[in-house]
């Protein structure tokens, strides 16, 4: 129903900026509550940011991101985006969407049905 493909990753360095894309296909995505998780291996998924139906102005952050990272939708593009800046070593990771339609357990990565394929993001001192 709904395909997601992440791009953006790349190596940036300490305190550096970056701009992940999530673009989407089908035609409901804009009703559709997106959120951005990270993994590194052998770990689970880490929460980092939602934001909800497109026109809601709904956004959630982890603490761990919140001030640096912003999430934004391109509605006519059916693309949303995660732009981080002061970009720091724990930050390395790579960085998934994921799509839901409700926002119940936004944050828990079980919640979500459809999933991108994920870009790698590594951050250099």
């Amino acid at each position: 129903q709904v395909q997601l493909v992440e791009s953006g990753g790349g190596v940036v360095q300490a305190g550096g900026s970056l701009r992940l894309s999530c673009v989407a296909s089908g035609r409901t995505f804009s009703q559709y509550v997106i959120t951005w998780f990270r993994q590194l291996p052998g770990k689970e998924h880490e929460f980092v940011a939602t934001i909800g139906r497109a026109g809601s102005g709904i956004t959630f952050y982890a603490d761990s991101v919140k001030g640096r990272f912003t999430v934004t939708r391109d509605t006519s593009k059916n693309t949303v985006y995660l732009r981080m800046s002061d970009l720091k070593l724990d930050d390395t990771a790579v960085y998934y969407c994921a799509a839901n339609p409700d926002y119940i357990d936004y944050h828990r990565p079980g919640k979500y049905d459809y999933w991108g394929q994920g870009t790698q993001v590594t951050v250099s001192s």
